[in-house]
């Protein structure tokens, strides 16, 4: 498993825009791809669950990837989120 903590940059955070294109770069991978906010794990291939987690901007969150394609998952997930996730 890797892992790796990043800040949302994403003014409105984590609502349903930014959620299903995270889900829509983390489905693709074998991998499971969780993202961790306030000590809850959530399914990031999800997009009921990131958005029931009501990420905001300026929240810490830890992205877990464990699989055969976990360091590319992890990747391209944290690229995404540091970009400000889309908007």
């Amino acid at each position: 498993m890797v892992s790796q903590t990043v800040k949302v940059t994403n003014e409105q955070g984590m609502h349903m825009r930014p959620a299903s294109l995270f889900c829509q770069t983390v489905t693709p991978f074998s991998s499971d791809v969780k993202v961790v906010f306030n000590g809850t794990a959530y399914d990031a291939k999800s997009v009921m669950m990131l958005m029931s987690a009501c990420i905001k901007c300026g929240a810490e969150i830890e992205i877990q990837c464990d699989g055969p394609d976990e360091a590319e998952a992890l990747k391209k997930a944290v690229e995404l989120v540091e970009s400000g996730l889309g908007d």
